[in-house]
């Protein structure tokens, strides 16, 4: 064997003996993992981090369940779907099939008005086209035709208040530039927050095939519109008064109740809630629903849900007895 040979030998021993080294250890060198999660430079920690040095995980902030939570004392025998959420305390009081998909009917405007809030500016004059002309019977409206005129501010508050179908076809027309651009942001906005059974195709809930959510995704879209004080004003108000204008500038009067029983003082909640707000909804394939922003006598507050009651004494009832299960 000549020098040169000898001496490639020798190098490829020195680097398997140096690979082993690396693998297996020298001597009493030892090596930790690199990988953990209180390490500075970790796939844990290159996302926002709580004080505690640890991955700030998507729920953190978030009341999650995988399926039911009963109680003996809730009967919901009368509606299909039902969840009541500590917010405080990031805690499912009640759960009673909150991840099947269903009809929301009008429920489906809290989105609308997320969205509109997110994109649009209060202040905005909007004018109404001929998307406004709903003629699905029994379909709320506020009388809205084409050219009138109102401020999102105003629109938002009828959207809320009365529930009006034309108010949103307004909004969402204005606010998007058309109203299949705004239906895609709300289902755009459906996905940053996680609600992932959901999908919608209007934006003020008549019934549509592939028109649905949950209980659960009805939460966390309801827990980031009550973060705006703009809404939470909206969905406090009992009833609502104002003026707008059609296309030759004339005056049109709106003088409408709440549809939410609670606020109009036809129904109590239990001793020490108070109901903040919510929104109500109603359609032949939806049933009747109801979504609530409540308060404890702490001020703690609750977001509870009921999906798909039977009838309306249902569902107030259920919804009274599912207030009554944050003092259990």
């Amino acid at each position: 064997m000549n020098f040169t040979n000898r001496k490639r030998i020798i190098s490829l021993i020195g680097g398997m003996a140096t690979a082993a080294c690396c693998l297996t250890g020298c001597g009493s060198l030892s090596y930790d993992m690199a990988y953990h999660v209180d390490y500075d430079v970790s796939s844990f920690n290159v996302v926002t981090r709580q004080e505690t040095r640890t991955a700030l995980p998507f729920a953190a902030n978030l009341c999650v369940a995988a399926g039911n939570v009963p109680s003996d004392t809730v009967d919901m025998s009368h509606a299909e779907a039902a969840g009541l959420f500590g917010l405080d305390e990031r805690q499912v009081l009640y759960a009673q099939n909150i991840h099947e998909r269903l009809h929301p009917a009008s429920l489906t405007k809290v989105m609308t008005a997320l969205v509109a809030l997110k994109y649009g500016q209060l202040n905005q004059t909007l004018t109404a086209s001929d998307v406004v002309n709903i003629t699905e019977p029994g379909a709320v409206l506020c009388g809205l035709a084409t050219g009138d005129t109102m401020t999102l501010d105003q629109a938002l508050r009828i959207l809320l208040v009365y529930s009006s179908n034309d108010v949103a076809m307004l909004i969402a027309e204005n606010v998007g530039g058309s109203v299949e651009r705004f239906v895609e942001m709300m289902n755009e906005e459906a996905a940053r927050l996680g609600a992932t059974n959901t999908h919608f195709m209007n934006p003020h809930g008549l019934t549509e095939s592939e028109h649905y959510t949950t209980v659960y995704d009805l939460y966390l879209i309801f827990n980031e519109a009550v973060k705006n004080d703009t809404f939470n004003e909206i969905i406090h108000m009992s009833s609502y008064q104002t003026v707008f204008y059609d296309r030759d500038g004339r005056e049109k009067a709106f003088d409408r109740q709440n549809s939410n029983q609670y606020l109009r003082g036809e129904r109590q909640a239990p001793a020490n809630v108070t109901v903040i707000g919510g929104k109500t909804g109603t359609t032949n394939a939806a049933g009747y629903c109801l979504m609530l922003l409540s308060r404890d006598e702490n001020g703690r507050p609750y977001i509870s849900i009921v999906l798909r009651a039977e009838g309306v004494e249902e569902l107030y009832g259920e919804m009274t007895d599912l207030l009554d299960e944050i003092h259990k």
